[in-house]
């Protein structure tokens, strides 16, 4: 597993550069195509909802075909995805072609993270997931930095260049994976982690109820919660930064978006993984969804400046410590036969969650003002964590 990890990392890295764009640049594409709030909601809607379709067909067929086929789609197809969307010359293209891009995203997570925990001791997958997750995180960190300097250095273009820039070391590095997996050491270490899965003993009694507890926590309380990420950087633009003119707010908030996802870079998802295998994931998952609450509260009161950054990197945090810990807790509640099939689920359920919130969302922030509606998410986050934890709290991995 070691030999392979260091390529997982690599393939993870070039899947998300591009799926990391549509909401940093978002208050960049409203600009640009003059749309509404709950039109730009249907941007990154559009592109979360064909990628949670995506998963669930990719995670059939990664259990009944090849894993390798399903995780080239999910980068090298991502690719050429991210070019049709860069050359979209008005909204209805724009989302036509990131449909067509989210739908080709789904083949990497349901093939790829079964590999990788049926590769390793049980008390070391969370460790080796937080190591995979670096590759993701980092994408998400780089890629507004990026996408903010190639709108300052190439104006014209505005949100399209980084589409198209980004796009190329994407197809790089899917293609290079594709040719590791399917030459010996990808192909030997694809074999082991299937055989491996086979010798896995089945979940413990009441791993549904657990499953499906998990899974409202996800759409209700995560919907909550990722509808308000959605918004964040049209909330910088409009709230915190209404007095700069957006020549210079829009490219700034969407480098600001990055601290989100430094605590991934510099080890957050390790953090999450080692902690996890020493106390357990059940802890660390009601722990960082009530968290999540408690932050939405803090950012709805911050002004621009060091406050603000610090709860953007402390959400950050909290999600990139959660995400590893998510994945093992599936693995230790899922028949082995079925992984994939059911990260697949998960993987949908959570695209599909903040896609369906974002637009509803958009609407009620132009009713009622984006403090009111921080507010309401924040306490359905907080209780539905809450509710949920007395269904998996007795969860053993």
């Amino acid at each position: 597993m070691r030999s392979s990890l260091p390529w997982f990392i690599m393939a993870h890295f070039g899947h998300h550069l591009l799926t990391a764009l549509p909401s940093p640049l978002l208050p960049a594409i409203r600009s640009t195509l003059g749309l509404s709030l709950p039109q730009s909601a249907w941007v990154t809607t559009s592109f979360a909802l064909a990628g949670g379709a995506g998963q669930l067909p990719a995670g059939w067929f990664a259990d009944r075909l090849s894993p390798a086929l399903m995780i080239t789609l999910g980068t090298l197809g991502v690719a050429v995805g991210g070019i049709l969307v860069g050359i979209s010359t008005n909204y209805i293209m724009l989302l036509i072609f990131l449909i067509l891009m989210g739908i080709l995203t789904g083949g990497y997570h349901p093939a790829s993270t079964p590999l990788i925990l049926s590769s390793v001791d049980p008390e070391k997958r969370g460790r080796a997931l937080g190591l995979h997750l670096l590759g993701g995180n980092s994408s998400f960190f780089v890629a507004p930095l990026i996408a903010g300097g190639v709108m300052s250095l190439w104006p014209a273009m505005s949100w399209r260049g980084p589409f198209l820039v980004l796009a190329v070391p994407t197809a790089i590095f899917g293609l290079a994976f594709y040719i590791y997996l399917t030459r010996r050491g990808g192909m030997t270490h694809v074999q082991r982690a299937r055989e491996r899965a086979v010798e896995d003993k089945p979940p413990q009694p009441g791993y549904k109820r657990r499953l499906i507890a998990y899974m409202i926590m996800m759409v209700l309380g995560g919907g909550a919660g990722m509808s308000v990420n959605a918004f964040l950087s049209i909330y910088m633009t409009d709230v915190m930064m209404q007095d700069l003119p957006r020549t210079v707010s829009e490219p700034r908030a969407a480098m600001l978006m990055s601290i989100l996802y430094l605590p991934g870079v510099f080890g957050g998802t390790i953090l999450g993984g080692w902690i996890s295998d020493r106390i357990g994931t059940v802890r660390v998952i009601i722990a960082t969804s009530i968290i999540s609450g408690l932050v939405i509260f803090g950012i709805r009161g911050a002004t621009m400046g060091i406050g603000f950054y610090l709860l953007l990197f402390l959400m950050g945090l909290n999600m990139a410590i959660r995400m590893p810990v998510t994945e093992v807790f599936i693995m230790g509640q899922s028949p082995p036969r079925y992984r994939a099939t059911i990260y697949g689920i998960y993987y949908f359920t959570m695209q599909y969650t903040g896609a369906i919130f974002a637009p509803i969302m958009g609407d009620l922030i132009e009713r009622y003002g984006f403090n009111s509606m921080f507010l309401f998410s924040a306490y359905a986050v907080t209780a539905i964590s809450v509710v949920t934890s007395f269904f998996i709290w007795d969860a053993k991995d």
